[in-house]
């Protein structure tokens, strides 16, 4: 009876991974059209089938900080909070580790998804600033 469960749960897992991979796909298609809002959704969705698929990591990055960026405070502003994923009130460590984080995800030379490099210059920025 467990080896029936076990090559079910191993025929699952690659029907998964290749729904993910086809969806993941997708999301590529959306970043490449500059529909981050959309490629997140389908990102997110592969991460559930299959959350070892490769470079999604990259991905997601990717589109929550273009998605971050359509966030605007005092009009025009970019909220540099949303953008860098941290609350007005961290500290200048909690920001520091999280540009750090994303700039070893999104660094162009490491990330090569449609997007990485604005997105790299933008989390510079909400650093800066």
């Amino acid at each position: 009876m467990s080896r029936i469960f076990a090559a079910s749960s191993n025929k699952l897992m690659e029907c998964n991974k290749e729904e993910a991979v086809r969806t993941k796909e997708i999301a590529e298609v959306r970043m490449r059209s500059n529909h981050f809002a959309e490629a997140l959704r389908l990102a997110q969705k592969a991460q559930r089938l299959f959350p070892e698929l490769e470079n999604l990591s990259q991905m997601l990055a990717v589109c929550e900080i273009h998605c971050s960026a359509q966030t605007r405070v005092s009009g025009s502003e970019h909220d540099w909070y949303a953008i860098i994923q941290v609350e007005e009130s961290a500290d200048d460590t909690t920001i520091r580790k999280q540009y750090r984080k994303f700039a070893l995800l999104l660094h162009p030379d490491k990330n090569k998804f449609t997007g990485a490099e604005a997105a790299f210059k933008l989390i510079v920025e909400a650093n800066r600033v």
